[in-house]
């Protein structure tokens, strides 16, 4: 049994609490550690404390803060930092995280890489987020864009955010609010407390004030009152988490992503050339990211693309963690990975459906490797976009593949996150490029999973945040005006 236990933080201070969650291995369910849960009064009291933690980090000029970002990065990546009453070396880190997350350690460590490009590149993401803007505007209040006075005033004195457990490159979408002079309060996945903890201390060591950061391990009524209490929050997770959400305008859903990739009537000839690349939109991290493709339209060639799938995904199998190879999560709920396998066979008695893996894998899509229970990549090929399996997302490399003609696919996909389109055709690219079903569009040869930090990822966060106010300033003396509108 561990002794360790990690606090709430209450404005940057240590809180422990009576009441506690165990995060445990996955594979044997040894302890890793306590953490303290807070209830949601708790979370109601602290909340309007933020206000000030919001004037401390005003306070600090901006190009200040994007130094200590820099600095953070470096510690996130290689410094022992606090972990409660002890400390957790970054080997520590990537063991805990994939232990309890089911994440394999390579792929924990890549997605530390993620953050620590956030850390260090904040200023190029917030030039992609403020297009551009005069970073001045947040120490002044006033700065110039396109030669014209502009003025922005914050929405929030704190962003709420409700992590998942899923992946821990999310927590990069958070963390530009602290360089936007934004504390946060942060709801931890229950499986997956390290990230967001790691990378609170490394702000905090790098010398932002920790005043500027909630950590409330809670419940559902705790993640509620994080939600009821921030103007702005940010919120993670499947359909059934996010629907009592999705009318609030404070609240920025981070659901299932529907990413695809359309292959153009122009390069279906030559699909094979992108093959790679499909393979990498569809099991990049283990396939748990939203930005993964859950489906491959194409105008024709659609079993012969599935089975060239098929044939490179269906024989990866679960691999030991600290395997630099692997390429299969884990579930940290088994029930979970029951559910997907049997929500997969339910669709496939519908006819039209077949899972093209089945004679790659050699064996049933759930498996049992090392305590861990998997479910080995799924590519199935439907007759239409209407079937049950034509546009569902899991949390591990699965994918349909449907044909549809290319002068229909946009009325017939729905809402993605993110299209990887495959043509070199002017009117399909102009018809994805005006289209509001698209989030994120990568033209030609990207996969899915590639991110420009430059640019926003699912929503922007420096316009959720703040809003531009008309602003009109005579300066001394001067005989004219100058104007911005809102």
């Amino acid at each position: 049994m561990s002794d360790r236990h990690l606090p709430a933080l209450r404005l940057g201070s240590p809180y422990e609490s009576l009441d506690t969650n165990t995060v445990v291995d996955h594979r044997d369910g040894r302890e890793l550690i306590k953490v303290s849960v807070v209830n949601a009064g708790v979370i109601r009291r602290d909340l309007s404390k933020f206000a000030t933690a919001r004037e401390t980090l005003r306070k600090i000029p901006t190009h200040r803060l994007l130094e200590l970002c820099a600095k953070a990065g470096d510690l996130f990546m290689t410094a022992s930092l606090p972990l409660g009453s002890g400390s957790q070396s970054p080997e520590e880190y990537v063991r805990d995280l994939s232990a309890s997350s089911g994440l394999p350690q390579v792929m924990v460590r890549r997605n530390m890489g993620k953050v620590e490009y956030v850390f260090k590149n904040m200023a190029t993401i917030l030039r992609g987020l403020t297009r551009g803007l005069d970073l001045s505007v947040f120490d002044e209040g006033v700065g110039t864009q396109a030669g014209s006075p502009v003025s922005f005033y914050p929405l929030t004195h704190a962003l709420g955010v409700v992590l998942p457990s899923n992946s821990p490159g999310v927590n990069s979408l958070w963390m530009p609010s602290i360089a936007l002079k934004i504390p946060v309060v942060l709801k931890p996945g229950r499986e997956e407390p390290w990230t967001p903890w790691r990378i609170i201390q490394a702000f905090i060591a790098a010398g932002v004030p920790k005043e500027a950061f909630g950590f409330y391990p809670a419940d559902h009524d705790g993640a509620a009152a994080i939600l009821e209490g921030c103007p702005r929050a940010l919120l993670f997770g499947d359909q059934s988490t996010t629907a009592r959400w999705a009318s609030n305008p404070g609240v920025q859903i981070h659901g299932p992503g529907y990413s695809k990739t359309l292959i153009g009537a122009d390069r279906v000839e030559r699909w094979r050339e992108d093959l790679d690349v499909i393979v990498a939109s569809i099991a990049d991290n283990g396939g748990r990211s939203c930005v993964n493709a859950s489906a491959v339209i194409t105008p024709k060639y659609g079993r012969e693309i599935a089975q060239a799938l098929a044939e490179k995904l269906g024989p990866i199998a679960p691999l030991k963690a600290d395997d630099p190879g692997a390429r299969l999560s884990s579930f940290a709920n088994p029930k979970m990975a029951e559910w997907i396998d049997e929500s997969i066979e339910e669709g496939l008695r519908t006819p039209g459906g077949e899972d093209v893996t089945a004679k790659f894998r050699n064996g049933p899509r759930k498996v049992l490797f090392e305590g861990g229970t998997y479910l080995r990549p799924t590519i199935i090929w439907c007759d239409s976009m209407s079937h049950p399996l034509a546009n569902r997302e899991f949390l591990f490399p699965f994918a349909s593949v449907v044909e549809v003609p290319e002068g229909e696919m946009l009325e017939r996909i729905g809402h993605s996150l993110v299209v990887t389109a495959l043509t070199d055709n002017p009117t399909f690219t102009d018809a994805l490029l005006t289209s509001p079903l698209i989030d994120r569009l990568n033209i030609g040869a990207v996969p899915t999973t590639q991110v420009a930090w430059d640019q926003p990822h699912e929503g922007n966060l420096f316009e959720f945040l703040y809003r531009q106010r008309a602003i009109l300033v005579r300066k001394p003396g001067a005989a004219g005006v100058g104007a911005s509108g809102a």
